[in-house]
């Protein structure tokens, strides 16, 4: 059973789209259509607030935090086109780099793992996804365009983890390479590779099972029963779980059918767990139980009621 712990005001003024906690979980980052991010320390279950952030000029759909031994590293992206990078300490904040070279709303971004560097990948209303990569004062950008027809809408890395799915070959450049997964309003969930020798992004594959947009993706950040696997989830509904073991394809599975929009999902740090939002206004919880099955756990409302009672 999920248990409710904390609840946060976060004393923002309007809706908040987003809450991130760090990779040692002592700072809290949230985001509001107010425009504002607001940072906390976590001590002890408290959660402390330590600075207000503000920079964007509309809503701020998203933040992310970067690993720890970049220092305190936090990016964010709004509907006002930006995405902005701050960095931080307990008494001060700033921005240290913004980009501005989407067209449109900026509605997904998320940091590679450590092996890769400082390097953010960010999707746009404007069909484009920009990959920014972060080396001491510099900032440069790789940029895809036309990735998904309408807008992207979630972009998620994969791990680096050798044994996830992809077969080694004579120079391994197949196994380590770097890849992310991104969803669209093209109905589509996709899945990018850098090529070295190239220096560009390419589609690798072009995953079909949605029949409406794509609202989040998530990759796994390890492998689950020796195989790769990504989380989608639509408009249209669903949750599908997309499973690649080595030498193979792609593999698409439906949780049952959901009563409303589902929003977001999100995977636990060991990936066995998976935890879906949705426009019902519930999160329930979803267990791997083998390669190929998931069960549902009790959902959060649910809990939350309980407790109450």
């Amino acid at each position: 059973m999920a248990m409710l712990m904390h609840d946060v005001d976060a004393g923002h003024s309007d809706m908040i789209h987003d809450a991130q906690m760090d990779y040692c979980g002592a700072k809290l980052a949230t985001c509001s259509s107010d425009k504002t991010i607001k940072v906390f320390d976590v001590i002890n279950g408290a959660y402390k607030p330590l600075a207000t952030l503000r920079g964007h000029e509309g809503p701020v759909w998203q933040v992310s935090w970067a690993h720890p031994s970049f220092g305190t590293i936090l990016a964010s992206c709004s509907y006002d086109k930006k995405v902005i990078i701050w960095s931080g300490s307990d008494t001060s904040w700033k921005s240290i780099h913004v980009y501005e070279d989407h067209e449109s709303s900026v509605n997904s971004l998320s940091w590679a793992p450590l092996n890769y560097g400082l390097m953010l990948a960010c999707g746009s209303s404007d069909g484009c996804i920009s990959v920014l990569t972060g080396s001491g004062n510099q900032w440069t950008a790789k940029k895809i365009i036309n990735a998904h027809t309408i807008g992207c809408n979630a972009v998620s890395w994969a791990p680096f983890n050798a044994e996830l799915g992809y077969a080694s070959s004579a120079d391994d450049t197949e196994l380590f390479a770097k890849r992310f997964v991104t969803g669209g309003c093209d109905n589509l969930v996709k899945i990018w590779k850098y090529v070295e020798k190239q220096e560009t992004w390419v589609e690798e594959d072009r995953l079909e099972a949605h029949s409406n947009w794509v609202r989040d993706v998530v990759w796994a950040p390890s492998a689950i029963f020796e195989q790769s696997v990504i989380a989608s989830c639509s408009q249209d509904k669903r949750v599908i779980i997309w499973t690649k073991k080595k030498g193979s394809n792609w593999t698409p599975k439906a949780l049952p059918a959901f009563e409303d929009v589902v929003w977001h999902v999100s995977f636990s740090a060991t990936g066995g767990m998976l935890a879906v939002s949705g426009g019902d206004n519930e999160v329930s919880l979803w267990k791997a139980v083998n390669s190929t099955t998931w069960v549902r756990l009790d959902d959060v409302k649910k809990s939350k009621e309980e407790k109450k009672s």
